[in-house]
C-alpha cells in the first residue's frame, strides 16, 4: 500500500471517529508490565475451535476461500457445524428390504478439504437421516431432521460404519485428534430435539459405544445444550450406566430474551450483566469439578453475543471488544470457545438478501471483514509467552525472537435499555465516546531498535459495518463498493514507527482510546 493511501486510512481511523465522538468524563488507564515476569504459555483456548453453518455449506467454493482465509489469520485449529448426516450430504438410504447403504463421497470432499488446510472436524453426529428417522419433524430452512431414530441400532451402525471409514481413510492417528460430539441442543424442544432428555441419553449411549468400539481412544462427549444446561445430569447419566464420556459440551449466547429465532423477528437484546456469556462458563467448570468426573474437558462449541442471525451487534464494532472481553473473563475455565461463526456463508433461515444482516460470521458473504475478525486476527498474533499483567482489559506476550506484544481494549456497555432490541440499536450510527488516555509501561525490555506497528479496530476504523451504513446501506453491493469497504477496513497499522529503547529498559507509549476501542501493538525487535 502506497504512502498516501496509508496515512489516508490513518486519518479515516482517528482523526474523523475524535472529532465526531461524543464527550464524556476522561480518565487515565495504565498497562504495567515487566517483560521479565512470564505468567507462563499463552492460553489459546480462544482459537482451538470455530463454527460454521452446516456441512453442505463447506461444499461451496466461497466458503472453502474464506475459511482458508480464516484459518490462516486467526489461527483456528477445528471447525464444527451442523447437518452432516442431513440429506443433503447423501450419506444414508435403506433399500426395499430395509438395509442400510452408506455413501460418503460429499464428506469425503469436505474432510479432505479440512484437513488439507490442517483444520480438524469437531465432528457434530447429526441430524437424523430421513431414511432413519421416526418422525417428519425438521428446523431450518435446509430441513435437518430432529426427531430419534426410529431404530437405535441402525444409528449405532451408521456412527460405526461412517468413524470405521475416517479411520480407513485419515489413519488412527489422525481420528485421534479429533471430537465427536453427540448431536446439537437437544433440551430445545420441540427447536432441535422432538424427544426426551431420556431419549437424548439413549442416542448417546448408542453413538458413544459404536465410537469406542473403533477405537477405545476416540473423544466423544455432549450434550451440546443450550445455555449450559444438563451437564451434571450427563455425567451422572454415564457414571451411573458406566459410560465413557470424554468432555462436556455445551453454548452460551449473550441475550437475555428470546428463542430459537433465526429471522430475528423477536428482537433481541444485549445482556447488561458484567459476565453474560462468561458466567455460564466459570459455573460450567465448578459443576464439572465437583461431580464424580472432576477433570473432564469443557468445550463450548457454540457462543457469540446473541443467538440469532439476524443481530447486528454481530456487525458492528462493539462485538470485538465484546468478544474480548467474555474470553478475558473466561480465563483458564474451558478448552475451547468456539465462536459462532467464521462466515456468513449461512442458510438457517434460508440465503440472506443483504450484505450485512446481523449475520453470525467473522467475514459476511463477500469476504469483508467484520471488527469481530480482527479481535481474533490480534488475538492470533500475541506471543507465545504470556507476561504479568494486572489490568482487566489486556494481554501482555513477548515471543522467542525478542519482539513484544500488547492487546488492549476498552469493553463498554451502551446499549440503552431493555425497551430497544438490537435490531433497532445496532443498526445506527453510533459514535464512540472518548474515555481518556491509555498509558502502555514496559519495563525490562532489551537495549535497541523496534519497529513500533499499532493496529485498531473502533468506530470508523476497520468498521465496515458503518462504511456500509455511509453507502445508503445498499441491498446489494458493487464490486466496486465490496471493494472500497474492504480497502477503507483493511486492518492495515494505524501507525507505524522506529524507536530506541535505553539502556534503563523502558518503553511507554499513550494512546487515546474511546468506548469499545481495540488496540494491538506489535514491538519488534530489529
Amino acid at each position: 500500500m502506497n504512502r498516501i493511501l496509508f496515512l489516508l486510512l490513518a486519518s479515516f481511523c482517528s482523526y474523523l471517529a475524535v472529532a465526531q465522538a461524543p464527550k464524556t468524563k476522561l480518565i487515565e488507564r495504565a498497562i504495567n508490565v515487566n517483560i521479565s515476569a512470564e505468567r507462563g504459555p499463552l492460553n489459546t483456548m480462544f482459537n482451538e475451535c470455530v463454527g460454521a453453518g452446516r456441512a453442505n455449506e463447506g461444499l461451496r467454493a466461497d466458503w472453502q476461500q474464506q475459511l482458508a482465509y480464516v484459518k490462516k489469520e486467526c489461527g483456528f485449529r477445528y471447525i464444527r457445524f451442523h447437518g452432516l448426516f442431513t440429506d443433503d450430504m447423501g450419506i444414508y438410504r435403506e433399500d426395499r428390504n430395509g438395509k442400510p447403504e452408506y455413501n460418503y463421497m460429499y464428506v469425503d470432499a469436505l474432510f479432505d478439504y479440512l484437513l488439507s488446510i490442517d483444520i480438524k472436524p469437531f465432528v457434530e453426529l447429526g441430524f437424523m437421516p430421513n431414511a432413519l428417522a421416526s418422525g417428519k419433524e425438521t428446523i431450518f430452512w435446509w430441513r435437518g431432521n430432529v426427531t430419534p431414530p426410529k431404530d437405535h441400532d441402525k444409528w449405532g451402525a451408521l456412527v460405526k460404519n461412517i468413524v470405521q471409514h475416517w479411520t480407513d481413510r485419515y489413519g488412527v492417528e489422525e481420528v485421534k485428534n479429533w471430537y465427536f460430539e453427540v448431536w446439537n441442543e437437544p433440551n430445545l424442544k420441540p427447536g432441535f430435539w422432538t424427544g426426551t432428555m431420556e431419549d437424548y441419553f439413549k442416542l448417546y449411549k448408542y453413538s458413544v459405544e459404536a465410537v469406542k468400539s473403533v477405537n477405545p481412544a476416540y473423544r466423544v462427549g455432549g450434550p451440546g445444550t443450550a445455555g449450559a444446561a444438563w451437564e451434571t445430569e450427563m455425567i451422572d447419566f454415564c457414571v451411573k450406566n458406566n459410560l465413557p464420556l470424554d468432555f462436556v459440551s455445551t453454548h452460551a449466547y449473550g441475550v437475555n430474551q428470546g428463542y430459537l429465532d433465526e429471522y430475528g423477528n423477536s428482537g433481541t437484546v444485549l445482556a447488561p450483566q458484567e459476565f453474560a456469556v462468561s458466567g455460564d462458563v466459570l459455573q460450567s467448570r465448578k459443576e464439572i469439578a465437583s461431580s464424580p468426573k472432576p477433570n473432564l474437558e469443557l468445550h463450548y462449541t457454540e457462543w457469540s453475543a446473541s443467538y440469532t442471525p439476524a443481530d447486528p451487534v454481530h456487525d458492528s464494532y462493539h462485538e470485538a471488544a465484546y468478544v474480548l472481553q467474555k474470553l478475558k473473563q473466561v480465563g483458564d475455565a474451558a478448552q475451547s470457545m468456539s465462536y459462532w461463526v467464521f462466515t456468513d456463508i449461512f442458510e438457517e433461515s434460508a440465503p440472506r438478501f443483504t450484505p450485512f444482516h446481523g449475520g453470525f460470521g467473522m467475514l459476511n458473504t463477500q469476504g469483508i471483514n467484520k471488527p469481530v475478525f480482527y479481535a481474533y486476527q490480534f488475538l492470533n498474533k500475541l506471543g507465545k509467552t504470556e507476561l504479568v499483567n494486572d489490568d482487566k482489559m489486556s494481554w501482555a506476550t513477548k515471543d522467542s525472537k525478542g519482539n513484544i506484544q500488547v492487546l488492549a481494549y476498552d469493553f463498554t456497555y451502551t446499549h440503552p435499555d431493555d425497551s430497544v432490541n438490537n435490531q433497532v440499536y445496532y443498526i445506527r450510527d453510533l459514535p464512540s465516546k472518548e474515555k481518556g488516555k491509555l498509558k502502555i509501561n514496559l519495563a525490562g525490555v532489551p537495549e535497541g531498535n523496534y519497529s513500533l506497528e499499532i493496529y485498531k479496530v473502533g468506530y470508523r476504523c476497520n468498521d465496515a459495518y458503518t462504511t456500509y451504513y455511509d453507502l445508503g446501506r445498499p441491498n446489494q453491493l458493487t464490486k466496486q463498493q465490496v471493494e472500497q469497504i474492504k480497502k477503507l477496513n483493511s486492518g492495515n497499522p494505524i501507525s507505524g514507527e522506529i524507536v530506541k529503547v535505553k539502556a534503563d529498559g523502558v518503553f511507554t507509549k499513550e494512546l487515546p482510546i474511546r468506548e469499545n476501542d481495540v488496540y494491538f501493538l506489535n514491538l519488534i525487535k530489529l
